[in-house]
């Protein structure tokens, strides 16, 4: 059996499961947030160990970037494939993307591209964004030019982030399908390869949701055939089979198995993934995260004095009711949001294991580790809103061209 058939399989086991995780909600019965452990058994993919990893910073010579390290970053299928053309000095590019469903994107949203631009640097390979306002035009109550819109303003959020613009390709589905025949050729095959009785097996399509809904995955899936392309690959002999390694949210996995099962029916290459953790909502992990509810998030756009407030007021404390019992019991880093977003944010490993220690010992205060928060994330957001200052629109249509990108290795 497929990866596509054995995902009909996993979506009955998920809906006995305490934890829901798909590409439209997440939620979980825990403070704790979501298990894993059990979403790699459920979803079939690999925990990504300490060998694997060895191997990583061995070949690449880079130490490993801690959103890797700290298991932020921490299943993947085939990246071991990856890992062996870099070794070969065979071409391959990145994928991830973004549903642009607000004008500002907030934390949890820079994740992925934080650790997409160290691949980006690591490998030194091109990078494609996928900017999926057709997606938010259907899930939302959003016009479509607001959607379109959107994509663009987000893609300068993006930009900031600091990738190479000679080997980066963003594109919103609304432009690049009117400029691409070979985009659109490749999500009609992949929708001619999927029946509807499997993408409602995988996604859980109803027969009231709309057909835009039940055709959009081969949208996403599409970017992930190197043939999608041609402008970007044309220079190499195998221009139609280029692999790719796609970082993004576990939540976004189920529309990759099923590129994977339709890969090999195409004559193409399987996308490799590699998956994140879910960035917890201020309100902790039990909680959503929502770019419609300011107080769920840190947005980029926010002021010094707004993301103060939102840490001190919304930010859930895994610490004590008193301070007496506090420093008699110490504090659960485990739920504690300001602690959390630590580990995503504070680079520095000494330091971190210095803060749980002194927190979960009760030496250190909520008030206390509030403030190292704050004043971790005060500059990183400052830095980011001085950078996205100075993107022009031109630049951002230049990002926006179909162009031959710079490769290492072809």
């Amino acid at each position: 059996m497929g990866e596509l058939g054995e995902n009909i399989n996993n979506l009955t086991i998920a809906n006995k499961s305490e934890d829901i995780v798909n590409p439209w909600h997440v939620s979980s019965a825990s403070d704790k947030g979501v298990d894993y452990d059990k979403l790699i058994q459920r979803f079939g993919c690999s925990k990504i160990d300490s060998k694997l990893i060895d191997r990583f910073e061995s070949l690449t010579g880079k130490r490993i970037h801690h959103l890797l390290r700290r298991g932020i970053f921490y299943s993947h299928r085939d990246l071991h494939n990856i890992l062996n053309l870099y070794e070969q000095e065979k071409p391959f590019y990145l994928y991830t993307g973004r549903g642009p469903s607000s004008q500002s994107l907030h934390l949890g949203h820079l994740i992925p591209f934080i650790f997409t631009k160290w691949l980006q640097d690591t490998f030194d390979v091109p990078l494609v964004i996928q900017l999926t306002d057709d997606e938010k035009f259907l899930w939302k109550d959003i016009k479509i030019e607001e959607a379109n819109k959107l994509a663009f303003e987000n893609a300068k959020d993006i930009i900031a982030c600091g990738f190479k613009e000679d080997k980066t390709f963003i594109f919103s589905d609304l432009d690049f399908i009117r400029l691409c025949p070979e985009f659109y050729r490749n999500i009609v095959k992949i929708q001619k390869c999927v029946t509807y009785n499997q993408v409602k097996g995988i996604f859980g399509f109803t027969e009231s949701d709309v057909i835009g809904k039940i055709s959009f995955p081969a949208v996403q899936a599409a970017p992930a055939l190197s043939s999608s392309f041609p402008f970007i690959f044309s220079n190499l002999k195998s221009c139609n089979k280029v692999p790719c390694l796609i970082p993004c949210a576990i939540d976004q996995d189920p529309y990759f198995r099923m590129t994977r099962d339709v890969a090999p029916k195409l004559n193409c290459c399987k996308p490799s993934l590699i998956h994140a953790t879910f960035f917890p909502a201020l309100q902790g992990a039990g909680s959503k995260m929502s770019a419609s509810e300011v107080n769920s998030a840190i947005f980029l756009t926010d002021t010094p004095k707004q993301i103060k407030n939102k840490i001190n007021k919304y930010a859930f404390s895994g610490g004590q009711t008193t301070v007496e019992e506090h420093r008699a019991k110490g504090g659960d880093c485990t739920v504690d949001v300001a602690y959390q977003y630590l580990t995503f944010f504070l680079e520095d490993d000494e330091k971190l294991e210095t803060i749980r220690k002194a927190y979960s010992s009760g030496e250190m205060l909520t008030g206390e580790l509030k403030k190292i928060l704050f004043e971790t994330l005060q500059p990183l957001i400052l830095e980011h809103q001085e950078r996205r200052s100075k993107i022009t629109d031109e630049e951002v249509k230049l990002f926006m061209t179909p162009r031959l990108l710079n490769f290492k290795f072809g």
